[in-house]
C-alpha cells in the first residue's frame, strides 16, 4: 500500500552503517502529516548527504509552504552513504524519506534543488533506488515527476533526460502553482495523465519541459538550434521572480537537526540579487534584481525563528549581506535585542568595501571575535578590474588594518585561479597582498601574533554571466600557478608562517565546468559515471578524475567532441550556447557587451546607486530593484508575562 513506512525494514540495517543518525528524522519542526488527507504529495530532495543538505534553505522553504496547504504533503529525502545503499539494494528497500521514510517513488513529484552540478550522479543514485527509471521517456503514469530546481538547474541540458521538468529561479509561488496543477489534473481524473500534466506546466509557463525541446547540432559538434517540438509550448521559458520577499518570511520554524551539520545556525535571507556585477558570479546574475526585506520583516523572523528552534546563531544571509541599505540598523537593533543572552549574529563573506568597524562590532557583541572574511577574488588590481570586482589593494589594507586595531587577529581572503586573461604575475599578486595584509596588521596592532589564510579555487566559467564564452584554465596550468603561489608564500620568512594556505587541485573544477556548460551529449556521460561507481562527486575522497575522463572519451569522442571541447575552448559571439533558449531575464547583447568590456579592462557601476545599463532585467521580468531606507528601526522586544502574574 502506498504511504507506508519503510521503517520497520530499514532500522535492523542502521546499526551497521556509518552515522545512522542521518537517516533517523524525527527533527524539531519537521513533520509529517497523514497519507490519506493529502492530494498532492511532493518528495523534494537536496542530491547530498544529509548534513550537506538538510541546512538547504531552499528545500526548508519549500518544505514549510508546502505542509501549510491543508491537502499537500511534503517530506524530504537526501543521497544515501554508500554503506547503506549497498544495505538497501541488498534488502530491497528503496529510497525513503527521512520524515515517515515512505518511498520516494510513492509521491506524486520528486523536486531536487541543485545547489552545484556535482549533484548530478547522486540524483541517478536516488532515481535508481527508488525504482524510478533514470531517464523520463521510459517512466509511467505510476512514476512521481520528477523536477529540477537551484542555480545549477539553469543550464539543465546535460540532465535532461533525466528530469521531466524544470523550474527557473525563485521557488515559493511556483512549487504551489504547480501544486494547483496536479491537484487539478488528479482530481479531474482527465484524459492524458503525464504528458498533460506536462504540457499544461510548459504553457502556462510553470516550468520547462526538455523533451519537448528538440536540438539540432551543426557538423563541428556547435547546436544549430533548439526549437520546440509541441505546439503552444513557450520558445524560450523564463525564470521565476519574487517581488515581495516580505509576504514570504520563510522558513517560520527552521529545522533543527539531532546530528552535526554544515551549518549549525539558524538562516535569515535579509534581501535577494545582486547588482555589483561581478562578471564571474552567476548567482549575482541569475537572481536579479535586488530586492530587500525590511527591517522589520527581518526582526520578526529572527525572533519567531529563534524562538521555533533555539539556535544560538543567527547568519544573516545574501549575495553581500553588508550591501543592505538598512544594515547598520538592523545589526544596531539586533544587537540591542539579544544583548546579554546567548544569541550571536553573524554575516558571512563581507565586501571590503561594504565593511566597516561599527557594523562589525555590532555583530560581534554577544559573540567572540573569531575571525573576518574578505573576498578580493583577483591577486592583481588589473584581474580585478576584469571581473568588476572593484577594490584597491590600499582599500584591502587600510580595512584590514583597522580592523587588526580594533582587536581582530585573523582574517581570511577568498581568491580564484584560472581568471580570463590571467598571468603567473596576477597569481604572485596574492603572494604579495597576503604578505602586506600581515605587515599593516601587525603595525596596527603591535601584535606578530596576527594570522591570515589564503583560500583559492579554480574559476569555472558559468551560463548566464558576461564570462559564459570564455575559456576555462586547464587544470594543469590551474595546479601549477596553485604550486607557485604556494612556494612564494612558504618562501617568506618573515610572514610565511603567519598566511595560511588552502586550495584545491584543478581536477574537480574541469568536471563542474563541463557540467556547468555542457549540452544533452553530456548526460551519457553522467550516466556512465554513475555506472562505473560515481557517487558525491563533490567530496574529494569519492571524486575520480579518471573515471570523469575515461567516460568522456568514451561517448563524447565518437561525437567529434570532448572534455576540452566543453571547457577550455572560448566561445564566439555566433554560437548558440546549450542554455540560449532559457530566460534568466539578462539580455544577451549585454552579457556579450559585458565580456568585451572585461577584455578591455573596464569596470561597471552597481546599478542601485547609478542609471539603469540595461542588462534586461527589469523589463523582461517585469520587476524592478526594491531597496531601502524604511526609516523604522528595531525596539528591544519585552517578555510578555504569564497570565495572572503580579507585576515586581
Amino acid at each position: 500500500m502506498s504511504g507506508q513506512s519503510l521503517f520497520p525494514r530499514l532500522e535492523p540495517l542502521l546499526p551497521r552503517v556509518r552515522k545512522p543518525v542521518r537517516y533517523l528524522g524525527g527533527e524539531g519542526n519537521s513533520q509529517v502529516k497523514p497519507w490519506e488527507d493529502a492530494v498532492v504529495r511532493w518528495c523534494l530532495m537536496y542530491p547530498d548527504a544529509y548534513e550537506v543538505g538538510l541546512p538547504n534553505q531552499g528545500v526548508q522553504i519549500l518544505y514549510e509552504i508546502l505542509n501549510e496547504q491543508p491537502d499537500v504533503l511534503a517530506e524530504r529525502t537526501y543521497s544515501v552513504w554508500s554503506d547503506l545503499e549497498d544495505l538497501l539494494r541488498e534488502h530491497g528497500i528503496p529510497q525513503f524519506t527521512v520524515d515517515a521514510h515512505r518511498a520516494v517513488g510513492d509521491f506524486d513529484l520528486l523536486g531536487v534543488s541543485f545547489s552545484t552540478e556535482l549533484g548530478y550522479t547522486n540524483l541517478l543514485t536516488a532515481l535508481d533506488l527508488a525504482g524510478i527509471p533514470l531517464h523520463a521517456a521510459d517512466r509511467g503514469e505510476e512514476h512521481p515527476i520528477v523536477i529540477a530546481g537551484g542555480h545549477a538547474a539553469f543550464n539543465p541540458e546535460p540532465i535532461a533526460a533525466f528530469v521531466d521538468a524544470v523550474v527557473l529561479g525563485d521557488g515559493e509561488q511556483a512549487v504551489l502553482e504547480i501544486t494547483d496543477v496536479v491537484r487539478a489534473v488528479k482530481t479531474a481524473a482527465r484524459p492524458g495523465g503525464r504528458e498533460e500534466l506536462l504540457m499544461q506546466l510548459a504553457r502556462r509557463g510553470l516550468a520547462y519541459v526538455p523533451s519537448f525541446y528538440d536540438v539540432d547540432y551543426r557538423p563541428d559538434g556547435r547546436i544549430r538550434a533548439v526549437t520546440p517540438n509541441r505546439p503552444d509550448v513557450l520558445a524560450r521559458p523564463a525564470k521565476h521572480t519574487v517581488s515581495d520577499l516580505d509576504a514570504w518570511p520563510y522558513p517560520k520554524a527552521p529545522l533543527v537537526p539531532l546530528a552535526e551539520t554544515v551549518h549549525e545556525r539558524m538562516s535569515v535571507e535579509i534581501f535577494r540579487g545582486c547588482t555589483r556585477g561581478c562578471r564571474f558570479c552567476q548567482a549575482g546574475m541569475i537572481t536579479r534584481p535586488v530586492r530587500e526585506r525590511t527591517i522589520d520583516t527581518i526582526g520578526a523572523m529572527v525572533d519567531r525563528g529563534l524562538e521555533a528552534s533555539g539556535f544560538a546563531e543567527v547568519g544573516l544571509l545574501s549575495l553581500s549581506s553588508a550591501d543592505h541599505t538598512e544594515i547598520g540598523e538592523i545589526a544596531k537593533g539586533l544587537a540591542d535585542r539579544y544583548e546579554g543572552t546567548h544569541t550571536s549574529l553573524s554575516l558571512p563573506s563581507t565586501r571590503v568595501d561594504a565593511f566597516n568597524v561599527t557594523l562589525a562590532n555590532e555583530f560581534s557583541r554577544n559573540g567572540r571575535r573569531s575571525g573576518l572574511t574578505f573576498a578580493p577574488e583577483g591577486g592583481s588590481e588589473r584581474l580585478r578590474r576584469i571581473i568588476n570586482k572593484m577594490v584597491s589593494e590600499e582599500d584591502l589594507v587600510r580595512t584590514v588594518s583597522t580592523a587588526y586595531a580594533q582587536g581582530w587577529r585573523q582574517v581570511k581572503l577568498y581568491f580564484m585561479c584560472g581568471l580570463p586573461t590571467e598571468t603567473d604575475q596576477d597569481v604572485l599578486a596574492i603572494a604579495d597582498l597576503a604578505r602586506e595584509v600581515i605587515r599593516a596588521g601587525r603595525r596596527a596592532s603591535g601584535h606578530r601574533d596576527i594570522r591570515c589564510t589564503v583560500s583559492i579555487g579554480g574559476f569555472v566559467p558559468k551560463p548566464h554571466t558576461p564570462f559564459q564564452w570564455a575559456a576555462q584554465a586547464s587544470h594543469e596550468v590551474t595546479d601549477a600557478r596553485l604550486q607557485m603561489l604556494r612556494d612564494a608564500i612558504r618562501g617568506d620568512r618573515e610572514v610565511g608562517r603567519a598566511i595560511g594556505f588552502r586550495y584545491h587541485d584543478g581536477r574537480p573544477g574541469m568536471i563542474e565546468g563541463l557540467l556547468a556548460r555542457g549540452d544533452r551529449r553530456v548526460g551519457a556521460v553522467i550516466e556512465r559515471v554513475w555506472r562505473d561507481g560515481g557517487r558525491f562527486d563533490g567530496w574529494s575522497e569519492h571524486f575520480s578524475f579518471e573515471r570523469w575522463e575515461n567516460a568522456c572519451a568514451e561517448v563524447l569522442g565518437p561525437l567529434g567532441v570532448s572534455l576540452d571541447w566543453f571547457t577550455t575552448r572560448e566561445r564566439d559571439e555566433r554560437e548558440v550556447l546549450p542554455w540560449d533558449h532559457l530566460d534568466a531575464g539578462l539580455d544577451r547583447d549585454w552579457l556579450w557587451s559585458d565580456w568585451q568590456e572585461a577584455l578591455r579592462e573596464t569596470e561597471l557601476d552597481d546599478c542601485r546607486w547609478t542609471p539603469c545599463y540595461d542588462c534586461g532585467v527589469c523589463p523582461t521580468m517585469g520587476t524592478q530593484t526594491q531597496i531601502g531606507p524604511t526609516g523604522r528601526t528595531l525596539l528591544p522586544l519585552v517578555p510578555t508575562r504569564p497570565a495572572g502574574a503580579a507585576a515586581s
